[in-house]
């Protein structure tokens, strides 16, 4: 398939694009900046991302540039994954900002795909996504919510086949230092790491495997939405499991400690709905740990 493709600067965008070039399909990037415009592990998913697609800079989504690629072009499948993630952990976060610039000229948008379909990248923490499906978990989660059900009005308007693609918390290779990646860099640095919500039931998936998800989801024409499980549990059952992969891989210590969890600012569980089959997609476990293993250590590990 042609595919246009937003947000590949992201995390997991950067290895979806890679997942869907490994599989024969022809991606094309937008960049809001030139290469040398980025830094830092985000410069790095940039041109990894580049490497397996066609970039175009200096486009976003619904401006004329991007209508104009719409338009010239043949394309098969609009992969929506870019979003608005300005300060998303913040209780102050533009909702408002945020989907009008995820929604930039949506109808304009719709009437130019010539028979493209289209495929929006939603999260668990949005209203009605997710299990238990309730209310947003933050401004950022209202953001992608309201984004979602304008792409199903549009969608519907327009008679566009249209599909959703619900992430969780997915971890791995070339993520910010947030969370499993902090934990790394604190024990490659001989420092006992800690963990202050372990209650919380979350579903985190190495994002190698999420792509594989992704890549089988776009493939699939029944699928109508998918939200991909990968290790559904505590927050305190994933460290633990996490430090102990570590470990046996990094030949040093994981310690870690684990406070005693009073506050919930957010729902105590929130977690993916649906099961993957790892072997069918071709999901090694093994080899995902390994190469997260390596990875840490050639990026963190001149800290020991």
């Amino acid at each position: 398939m042609r595919i246009l493709f937003t947000g590949a600067s992201s995390f997991s965008g950067m290895w979806f694009v890679k997942e869907l070039a490994d599989a024969g399909h022809t991606v094309t990037t937008i960049f809001q900046k030139e290469l040398n415009d980025y830094s830092g592990i985000r410069k790095n998913r940039v041109e990894i991302a580049c490497a397996h697609s066609t970039p175009l800079w200096h486009c976003s989504f619904g401006d004329e540039t991007f209508l104009k690629v719409l338009k010239e072009n043949s394309w098969d499948l609009l992969c929506h994954h870019g979003a608005d993630v300005t300060n998303y952990k913040s209780p102050s976060f533009d909702v408002e900002a945020a989907v009008a610039n995820n929604t930039n000229n949506l109808p304009q948008v719709f009437s130019t795909l010539k028979g493209a379909s289209v495929v929006l990248t939603g999260t668990v923490f949005e209203p009605g996504e997710g299990f238990p499906p309730e209310e947003a978990v933050s401004p950022y989660g209202l953001s992608k919510g309201l984004t979602s059900k304008l792409f199903e009005k549009a969608a519907k308007q327009h008679e566009v086949p249209f599909k959703k693609f619900v992430i969780a918390n997915p971890f791995g290779p070339f993520e910010e230092g947030r969370f499993t990646t902090h934990l790394a860099n604190q024990w490659l640095s001989g420092k006992t790491a800690s963990l202050d919500y372990p209650l919380y039931v979350r579903d985190n998936i190495p994002v190698s495997l999420l792509a594989k998800a992704y890549c089988h989801f776009i493939e699939t024409p029944s699928l109508g939405k998918l939200c991909p499980k990968g290790y559904s549990g505590s927050q305190g059952v994933f460290i633990q499991r996490f430090a102990d992969e570590l470990s046996n891989r990094l030949s040093i210590k994981c310690p870690l400690e684990i406070q005693e969890q009073t506050c919930f600012d957010e729902p105590k569980e929130r977690t993916a709905t649906d099961e993957l089959n790892w072997q069918k997609l071709g999901w090694n476990e093994k080899k995902a740990w390994d190469d997260l293993a390596q990875y840490y250590l050639q990026t963190y590990g001149g800290n020991r």
